[in-house]
């Protein structure tokens, strides 16, 4: 089985043009993602047809389980389309299909060349039953601020204020006034991952504003643990930031593995730009 190791700011993932390959993916993406054992990724993507878009996406995160979206994979399915010759050398842009809906990404050029990529990630969500998340307005601990559902938790000692929005997949964004590079991430992260309110688990980002279009962040991603970067995580954190009136539509987000820029205007669609390369290509023996 033919693969393209691909990253977006160091979010690794396994690439396979599926070509009416029918496989195991859960078993599949807990073998390739092994950094050990295996080719070493966050995820495996699979590229498949569609009848709604240019092409579809299912994601598996390196425990198997999929995932609804992908900020980062999104970008790099559409540069291996680009450079596999799937889509046109000159065409703007592409769709693609994933469970949560339908993303437009652009090809932005420079010197005749494409130098980044813009993903529309579409809107926000915030009820509970679209995060989701067992809680309603008017329990113990949960406030709605500005039509976000916030929830007050202590976990593992540390009492979080966690901002709760959708972004086609469940995120938990926790504004930190210290540096986050001293947060325990790796102790708290799975701790909120898999708290009980969350009946799909969640993805939990650490962030602290460091000017008024810049917040630096790191991720534990559901189903992966601490990743160097997270695309919907990214666009989250700006979502959360924006109606906190922390920051503006536009947001650089620094994070371990690179820097990816969301704006959101407070009503449409959330968009994440950043890089997509290419690592190496490879066969899988099956």
């Amino acid at each position: 089985m033919n693969f393209t190791k691909m990253q977006g700011t160091a979010n690794d993932f396994v690439m396979v043009e599926a070509n009416g390959l029918e496989r195991d993916w859960p078993r599949l993406a807990i073998a390739v993602c092994n950094r050990h054992l295996g080719v070493g990724a966050d995820s495996l993507i699979i590229l498949l047809p569609s009848d709604r878009a240019d092409f579809m996406m299912r994601t598996f995160d390196a425990d198997g389980s999929e995932a609804e979206t992908c900020g980062n994979g999104i970008r790099c399915l559409a540069r291996y389309a680009l450079e596999k010759g799937l889509v046109s050398p000159d065409a703007r842009g592409i769709t693609i299909e994933t469970l949560a809906g339908i993303n437009r990404v652009t090809f932005e050029r420079q010197d005749g060349r494409v130098a980044r990529f813009s993903a529309n990630m579409g809107k926000p969500r915030f009820t509970p039953a679209e995060i989701p998340v067992t809680l309603k307005a008017g329990e113990k601990g949960v406030v709605d601020i500005k039509s976000m559902l916030a929830y007050t938790v202590k976990v593992g000692g540390v009492d979080l204020t966690l901002n709760l929005v959708s972004m086609g997949n469940p995120h938990a964004v926790y504004f930190s006034s210290e540096p986050v590079s001293g947060f325990p991430l790796g102790k708290i992260g799975p701790l909120v991952e898999r708290l009980p309110v969350f009946p799909r688990r969640v993805n939990f980002e650490v962030a602290r504003v460091v000017g008024k279009d810049r917040i630096e962040a790191r991720v534990w991603e559901r189903g992966v643990g601490e990743t160097l970067a997270c695309g919907s995580g990214a666009c989250a954190i700006t979502v959360a930031s924006k109606l906190q009136g922390y920051t503006g539509n536009k947001v650089v987000i620094i994070l371990p593995g690179g820097t990816l820029d969301a704006e959101w205007n407070g009503n449409n669609e959330v968009i994440l730009g950043g890089p997509a390369a290419v690592v190496f290509e490879g066969k899988w023996p099956d």
